[in-house]
């Protein structure tokens, strides 16, 4: 794919910037500094506020302005828009009726369900273009992409690791290391296959530049978090920064598009000022109400549940800890409502197959190339 034809979602300097790049650096530099990460036992407070609620978190947030914070969304998808947290909470509350560590345990894999579909959604986005490429070269892309997170989570699953999604052992222990050893092979296998693969298409004159480094990014950041290195720190860092900064970054693209588009197809926000957010000069106002959200939420979680930072939330100290069991069974979904929710309308939100192209238009209409 010649270089005018590089199917950017924004802009070259964009999506390298803040899709791209976020792994591929975060994980150098856990690399780089990988010794200080070995002496290091606890996670500073500001780093963890930087990590969970300045990204992981917000990202959560990010998603109101493509979905309840949109009205032709709302308009148009009303009921997955009010079903999806309602069952989504009824649902969290069996789950935890069951055990909290089933609930746990089913968060988990909804999140991992999440964060490997994102990379795959990505992989198909940056395809887009390619249409007169051969069906057995997609395949090889999406085996690529798929393993490329699938292979570390099977080898966390056979090897004990020293750090947990969300709560310890929300991940099923399985005792068989030799899956997990021919499932690298099977993955390296497909690597050299993807290899080989963009030789030949060099070779004619095409390399997808965003695609590549999406693979690589991707590869390299779930390879060095969870396989090379076993520590909570380097596996959060590399997990969150990897996923939450491109989120964040497509929703943030998504709206200014939008926006500079209302003359055409009027911007629907639900009140009119929220476009004015996706302006470079209005980014920090955007970057702090997702934090202010998130902290918020944090906040609730530590008074009611965690009591682990109660010097970062000075408010939650004024919440009483919940304790019951009966409390906690409808207190924990209801908390962690917004997670799921996210998790499950991200699945329908992004779809390249959907009839409805509307938010394609959007999304492409690459308004940060021509600015």
């Amino acid at each position: 794919m010649r270089e005018k034809a590089q199917p950017w979602i924004f802009s070259p300097r964009f999506d390298i910037g803040f899709i791209l790049a976020p792994a591929i650096i975060i994980t150098t530099l856990i690399v780089i500094f990988r010794n200080s990460l070995v002496s290091l036992k606890d996670v500073p407070p500001w780093l963890w506020l930087l990590l969970i609620v300045g990204i992981d978190v917000s990202h959560v947030y990010s998603s109101l302005f493509r979905t309840y914070l949109d009205r032709d969304e709302l308009r148009q998808r009303g009921a997955l828009y009010t079903l999806t947290p309602l069952l989504a909470w009824v649902i969290g509350c069996l789950l935890y009726s069951a055990g909290s560590l089933v609930f746990w345990r089913a968060l988990a894999y909804l999140a991992v369900l999440h964060f490997i579909r994102q990379q795959y959604g990505f992989m198909m986005i940056y395809s887009r273009k390619e249409r007169n490429v051969p069906g057995f070269f997609k395949a090889i892309d999406k085996a690529a992409i798929y393993l490329a997170t699938i292979y570390p989570l099977i080898y966390w699953h056979s090897h004990t690791r020293e750090f947990d999604w969300f709560v310890q052992g929300d991940f099923v222990a399985i005792d068989l290391p030799a899956f997990s050893f021919y499932t690298g092979i099977i993955y390296l296998a497909v690597l050299i296959a993807y290899v080989l693969k963009e030789v030949v298409l060099w070779r004619k004159n095409t390399f997808n530049i965003p695609r590549n480094l999406l693979l690589f990014g991707t590869a390299f950041s779930w390879f060095v978090g969870i396989v090379a290195f076993d520590n909570d720190l380097a596996f959060t860092a590399t997990n969150v920064i990897a996923h939450g900064i491109p989120y964040i970054a497509l929703i943030w693209g998504y709206g200014r598009n939008q926006t500079a588009l209302q003359y055409v197809d009027k911007a629907s926000y639900v009140l009119p000022w929220i476009s004015k957010l996706f302006n470079w000069r209005m980014l920090p106002l955007f970057v702090s109400a997702l934090f202010l959200f998130a902290f918020i939420e944090e906040g609730f979680w530590d008074g009611f549940v965690w009591r682990e930072h109660g010097r970062l939330f000075r408010f939650s100290n004024l919440l009483p800890a919940i304790g019951t069991e009966q409390t906690l069974v409808w207190l924990v979904p209801l908390l962690a409502l917004p997670q799921t929710t996210h998790y499950i309308l991200d699945a329908f939100i992004w779809r390249l197959r959907a009839d409805d192209t509307r938010w394609k238009q959007i999304l492409f209409y690459q308004t940060l190339g021509k600015a």
